[in-house]
């Protein structure tokens, strides 16, 4: 049921033991500070939200708890895995359509889009040329 997570811990020997200590408990005593090292190891690996609902913790207390045990470890800065690049604001494309129609019932369409107009001149006289 439960799943293995690292060096052999088992996610649900971890919730027995917090069981075992809150049946055993005198009172409103304290989470001792071995099953809040196991919790925090365990939240590490699947995540605070999960962790807390598994061992029925205060999930708010078990994320100050990790934050403040990871700020104080050194660690060495991770290098980004992904860095998104946004290309700068172009202009818009403009997009034309001409339709041309021969006395012979051919037609030619041409959509063009780009930010430059094509030279329709020497479009119109190459396909009246092919015409003939």
């Amino acid at each position: 049921m439960g799943s293995k997570i690292g060096r052999g811990v088992d996610i649900a020997e971890v919730r027995a033991r917090f069981e075992h200590w809150r049946g055993n408990r005198s009172g409103k005593a304290r989470i001792p500070d071995e099953l809040w090292a196991v919790a925090l190891e365990i939240a590490r690996r699947e995540g605070v939200n999960r962790t807390a609902q598994e061992l029925h913790l205060d999930g708010g207390k078990l994320k100050r708890l990790m934050l403040a045990t990871d700020s104080g470890a050194s660690e060495v800065p991770r290098q980004p895995r992904f860095v998104e690049l946004i290309a700068p604001a172009c202009a818009q494309p403009d997009e034309y359509v001409v339709e041309f129609e021969c006395s012979g019932r051919s037609k030619m369409r041409i959509q063009w889009k780009s930010t430059t107009s094509p030279d329709w001149t020497s479009l119109l006289r190459a396909w009246r040329d092919s015409e003939r």
